[in-house]
């Protein structure tokens, strides 16, 4: 009897702590809803500060998506907080890039800002492939590619044991075509990727900065942005930053305060 009693709670504990694991996801799940609902439910009532909180508080759970940012976006925009409002819409196009809502309201926020700055007119060439990278996220490209790859070995395998000639010219010229296809996305994805680790961007908030030619206030004086500005980070030094606009200028900035589109 013991022999069974232990048998039993030796089969019985992993089901427990499945059925655990279960039970917390599902209610930490629910509880993410929840805010959110709440968050919607604040900002439908005009309760743009609560309705910011339960959605940063859903942030902090670990929740991110393009609908979350794009309504942290709004609630600021409500709140005339331009940096805060941009830095969001920025973080909802990155997730869903081609969303016409987000897309939308992130030009009316845009024009919240001070600086007019023009972006540098693009070759036709770069144009077309910033249009193909931007069909998709990141990590829709990378899906996709991993679906095409499975999609070849299935192709290959049925080409090398099926002996029927006609369906091993099929299954040959389709999974050459799915070889192509997948190498076509694994270049982009690979570099999407690269471009994501090598160029980093954020958002400026602070009230105004100076630029400046050289990383010290001897250099030259270049110019000002104020909050909202969107900027390349390239190089840092101490308490200085050297950073690009989407005009192409370039320059130092001190001390500034920026939150990080990464």
């Amino acid at each position: 009897m013991k022999k069974q009693k232990a048998i039993r709670y030796f089969v019985s504990l992993p089901s427990f702590l499945f059925l655990l694991f279960v039970n917390t996801t599902s209610f930490g799940q629910a509880s993410l809803e929840s805010l959110v609902a709440e968050g919607n439910e604040a900002y439908n009532a005009g309760e743009y500060q609560n309705a910011i909180s339960l959605y940063e508080q859903t942030l902090a759970m670990g929740q991110h998506s393009a609908a979350l940012y794009f309504n942290l976006g709004n609630a600021y925009y409500k709140q005339n907080k331009v940096a805060e409002s941009i830095f969001y819409f920025e973080k909802a196009k990155q997730l869903s890039p081609n969303d016409e809502n987000i897309l939308f309201n992130s030009a009316f926020a845009q024009n919240m800002t001070i600086d007019s700055i023009e972006d540098l007119p693009l070759s036709q060439i770069a144009q077309l492939q910033n249009r193909l990278f931007s069909m998709f996220s990141f990590f829709s490209w990378s899906v996709i590619t991993i679906i095409l790859l499975w999609i070849f070995v299935v192709l290959f395998i049925g080409y090398i044991f099926f002996k029927t000639e006609a369906l091993k010219r099929t299954l040959f010229f389709s999974g050459l075509v799915t070889l192509l296809l997948f190498i076509g996305c694994f270049m982009i994805t690979f570099t999407i990727d690269q471009q994501n680790k090598n160029t980093h961007y954020a958002i400026l908030f602070s009230t105004e900065t100076e630029i400046w030619s050289e990383p010290n206030q001897q250099g030259e004086f270049l110019f000002t942005l104020h909050e909202g500005a969107k900027i390349q980070l390239l190089d840092d030094l101490e308490d200085w930053q050297k950073i690009r606009i989407a005009n192409g200028s370039e320059g130092w900035i001190k001390n500034a305060v920026f939150r990080k589109l990464d």
